[in-house]
């Protein structure tokens, strides 16, 4: 313990000399020097660090009052992680936003805290705003857009969207990069880096490199809005068969690096259930829409969206036909899946809602669980291992159960960081989607419902039997695989119509007239 304490205090006395040195040398504006940003993280990291070391010397281990002060001490470590995150912004909220969406893979106390980061985005001022369209679009803004709301419509981390009126009278949503981000992202990820290093080197069970390597890789791209741009018209092309799809058409000759101009689109969030209810939309039919989306993409075509937080999916009624429609915005994180890890996903999901547990281990395994298979699976599901082991489809989610899967991932925390540091990098978005999803369905009371394991079904059987043709040597074959594949889906269309004839009114009235008969 002592040797420990030693290394906070060392590290905490380094940080502050070379942060006064630095400032001595160079008195700049605070807020944009990265040192500075360095030493509010560097001092947070110490803070939170010697918490977890000496709050539990006079307590007994797997007592109620460890777990009661582990519980405490995890709520005032993420109150002063979120209060870094804001207080440094860009960079840190988005890595505190992700933090705060893995729902079944972090303690309780860590997720509900962090995940007031996607209301405390920071605003870039007017003069901001122009200053970016000044020098990306080469215009005034007043020559580009009759109006302009000086309001934005949401501010995010990396930046903020505004309404706009184009001078054809077409309006428009303006997404406006924050000035400084660009600057600051690489300073801010090496920081990260090095505090996530710190603290795995005093607490040996904490490895969430992956956090670190996920942000690298991905800031640069998020931070490219052409690139977001590119990723929107795909998705568009690529589920246009979804008539309740919508993706907001992008205007490239308004659209830079830190600049998207896309169509404007009315809505409330996915997780609005009085919006939808105000509105005569159905909740089950969102839901059902949602997964089918989600898994064309994860199955049949590996190209996911992987940001569905409620801010970014918003769903309407279409003033012309009434039909229910889902909106899909910000484009600017996607994982593209290989196609060997796509069909190895593909036939675990499939032995996961079957109940198979020989598959479950064997594709949890090709997948880089290796023994940590049965964790693999309850993290990737979030259910109960006895769930996973009588078939996901057939068990309904209770509260009890969640409850469970919450108090372990507390428990299980260095389990949990081994298997992410073990896993692909593809996998790390897939979780972060999957659980972005379940909160929208918990929200939307619709968690686990049959319909969604049916097309999550149908979307597997037709990504293997896709891969399977493009690998067969002859004609013959691929027209084996086809009828192969016409039958599997057939029999599930079958199985749909018998449970959709099950719970339908007439079914319920000629069950109770048999039993009031016998």
């Amino acid at each position: 313990m002592a040797g420990r304490l030693l290394k906070v205090s060392s590290l905490a006395s380094a940080v502050l000399a070379s942060s006064g040195f630095y400032l001595y040398n160079r008195p700049l504006d605070l807020n944009d020097l990265s040192v500075v940003r360095f030493g509010r993280a560097a001092a947070a990291t110490a803070v939170i660090s010697y918490d977890y070391l000496t709050a539990f010397k006079h307590v007994e281990h797997g007592t109620e009052e460890y777990w009661t002060l582990k519980s405490e001490v995890h709520r005032r470590s993420a109150e002063r992680l979120r209060d870094l995150c804001c207080a440094n912004r860009g960079t840190f909220i988005k890595v505190g936003q992700h933090l705060g969406a893995l729902d079944y893979l972090l303690p309780e106390e860590y997720t509900s805290t962090l995940k007031v980061l996607h209301s405390r985005a920071p605003q870039s001022s007017m003069e901001e705003i122009q200053q970016v369209i000044r020098e990306d679009l080469g215009q005034e803004l007043s020559e580009i857009f009759v109006s302009f709301e000086e309001n934005p419509q949401g501010a995010a981390s990396l930046a903020q969207v505004h309404k706009a009126v184009l001078r054809d009278g077409r309006t428009v949503a303006v997404k406006v990069q924050h000035p400084k981000v660009q600057r600051q992202s690489s300073k801010d990820i090496m920081v990260i880096e090095v505090l996530v290093n710190a603290v795995h080197w005093l607490f040996p069970d904490f490895a969430f490199m992956w956090l670190v390597e996920e942000a690298k890789k991905n800031m640069p791209l998020e931070l490219d809005f052409l690139n977001e741009g590119h990723n929107a018209e795909r998705v568009a092309d690529m589920l246009a068969h979804f008539p309740f799809l919508k993706v907001p058409a992008i205007h490239w000759d308004l659209s830079t690096k830190r600049i998207l101009t896309m169509d404007f689109a009315e809505g409330g969030q996915v997780n609005d259930r009085d919006y939808m209810k105000e509105h005569g939309i159905n909740v089950n039919e969102i839901s059902e829409n949602l997964g089918k989306m989600y898994s064309e993409m994860i199955f049949v075509h590996g190209f996911v969206h992987c940001d569905p937080h409620p801010g970014n999916v918003l769903v309407r009624k279409c003033p012309r036909s009434q039909r229910t429609e889902i909106v899909l915005l910000d484009h600017g994180l996607y994982q593209v899946l290989q196609p060997d890890f796509r069909m190895d996903y593909c036939r675990l999901w499939m032995s996961l809602i079957k109940g198979d547990m020989s598959g479950v281990e064997r594709y949890s395994r090709r997948l880089g669980a290796g023994d940590l298979y049965p964790l693999f699976a309850c993290v990737l599901t979030a259910r109960s291992w006895n769930a996973v082991n009588a078939g996901i489809s057939s068990v309904p989610v209770t509260h009890a159960e969640d409850v469970e899967i919450r108090t372990n991932a507390a428990l299980y925390l260095p389990q949990i960081s081994d298997l992410l540091n073990r896993v692909p990098r593809q996998m790390l978005l897939l979780l972060k989607t999957n659980d972005l999803l379940r909160g929208i369905e918990t929200t939307l009371q619709t968690r686990a419902s049959s319909s969604s394991f049916i097309n999550m079904s149908r979307c597997c059987i037709r990504a293997m039997a896709r891969h399977r043709r493009s690998k067969a040597p002859s004609r013959r074959r691929r027209l084996q695989i086809t009828l192969s594949e016409s039958v599997s889906l057939w029999k599930l269309s079958v199985y749909e119509l018998f449970l959709w004839l099950s719970g339908s009114p007439a079914a319920r009235w000629l069950t109770a007239l048999l039993a009031f008969l016998h």
